[in-house]
């Protein structure tokens, strides 16, 4: 009798444990599901980075990296850096990088952006050009954003969302013979790293993303500021020494 009692406390014990065990399980996934959004802080400029799968990692951490250091420099108007994509699950860069985007722009509330900015993707040549949401939000921020910058084949998107007319503007170098097939009516340049023309900023993309984005922060924040960013990235940073074209800069 003594064993049939024991037997059955050992199996309560053991069904407890296991409805703690599908409780707690149950409550991870609630907290995993429970999206949180990035904390913004006021009086910063708000820098949106587009991001899909097929993103290159070297176009979207240079910037971000240049943009974020922002916030340890005093007395400027620093930036708040965030991503967004079309959707809450994790993005796959080309080199293999998983990231959560903070907002999903196709339902999310996002908040004013004033500097997006659209990093090369795999197919921003072809097949993300035929996704009309994609297009459409680069055309909706574009109403809004003070600037908006490109880095290697991002340039792509911008053309296509009809940002590039009557603009000067470049790309990765080995592609902007096909981006001039593709959008005749553009004018692309060669052998600049970056062309800034009113409120776009196109870069060559690839390590030479920095360059563009101290560019973007030497612009805003002056040329103090600018080598002191650069400075903490080991950039040897000198404005004139880099290949670029200013066609028209407003503030």
């Amino acid at each position: 009798m003594k064993r049939v009692l024991l037997s059955l406390v050992v199996i309560g014990v053991i069904s407890c444990q296991s409805k703690n065990i599908e409780s707690n399980i149950e409550v991870q996934k609630e907290v995993h599901l429970r999206k949180i959004f990035p904390k913004l802080q006021e009086d910063r400029y708000n820098v949106a980075f587009l991001i899909m799968d097929g993103t290159f990692n070297t176009e979207l951490t240079a910037p971000f990296d240049i943009f974020q250091h922002t916030i340890f420099r005093e007395n400027i108007k620093a930036m708040n850096v965030f991503t967004v994509a079309n959707t809450d699950k994790a993005i796959t860069t080309f080199e293999g990088m998983r990231i959560l985007p903070d907002y999903n722009y196709l339902k999310d509330s996002i908040p004013k952006i004033d500097i997006l900015v659209v990093p090369s993707a795999e197919h921003h040549l072809d097949s993300d050009l035929d996704d009309t949401a994609m297009i459409d939000f680069v055309k909706r921020v574009d109403k809004e954003a003070t600037y908006i910058t490109s880095h290697c084949d991002g340039a792509f998107v911008l053309a296509k969302a009809g940002l590039l007319k009557s603009k000067v503007s470049t790309t990765f170098p080995s592609d902007i013979d096909k981006m001039s097939a593709m959008f005749p009516e553009l004018d692309i340049r060669k052998n600049v790293l970056f062309v800034h023309d009113g409120k776009y900023i196109t870069s060559a993309g690839g390590a030479k993303s920095f360059e563009a984005a101290l560019y973007v922060c030497e612009f805003l924040y002056g040329k103090k500021v600018a080598k002191s960013l650069a400075g903490g990235l080991v950039i040897d940073w000198n404005l004139s020494t880099v290949p670029h074209l200013i066609i028209n800069s407003q503030k």
